[in-house]
């Protein structure tokens, strides 16, 4: 059962994320740049380490992912004040309306996917999810804590 569970979540997650990649070129972000303005969104003002451990990825990474943003007007940096080194990474105006577009159009893709659940069975998925979610973090914090 384990086997199975592990590669049916990570089939799915590996299918949403192209899915919502697909539809989401068509409004002019991919998903990894969708995943930068998220998190910007919820934790403005990020230094691009911070912002790379977020998004689990290099922090290299991060930088050419905030360039390309910083290109199009989505995103800014500004001085970090407490150190001059660091850059702070800020949404722009621009960046709003297609935050909208693409929440909405995730919404509708997130009732697409869960067409022929109930909402019993969704609230139901959520929730176990949610604990599969938290007994991993559990789990990493603890080998972490026997490791350290």
């Amino acid at each position: 059962m384990a086997e199975s569970l592990g590669f049916l979540l990570s089939d799915t997650a590996r299918l949403l994320r192209r899915r919502f990649d697909e539809r989401a070129r068509s409004s002019g972000a991919s998903v990894a740049q969708w995943r930068v303005l998220k998190t910007l969104h919820r934790h403005p003002g990020l230094n691009q380490g911070q912002l790379a451990e977020h998004l689990e990825v290099e922090p290299i990474t991060a930088c050419r992912m905030i360039d390309r943003l910083e290109e199009s007007g989505l995103v800014e940096r500004r001085r970090d004040p407490a150190d001059r080194r660091a850059w702070r990474i800020h949404l722009t105006e621009k960046a709003s309306p297609m935050l909208d577009d693409l929440q909405e159009l995730a919404g509708v893709f997130m009732e697409e996917t869960l067409q022929g659940l109930s909402p019993a069975a969704r609230e139901q998925l959520t929730g176990a999810l949610e604990a599969i979610r938290d007994n991993l973090n559990n789990l990493q914090e603890g080998n972490e804590a026997a490791n350290g």
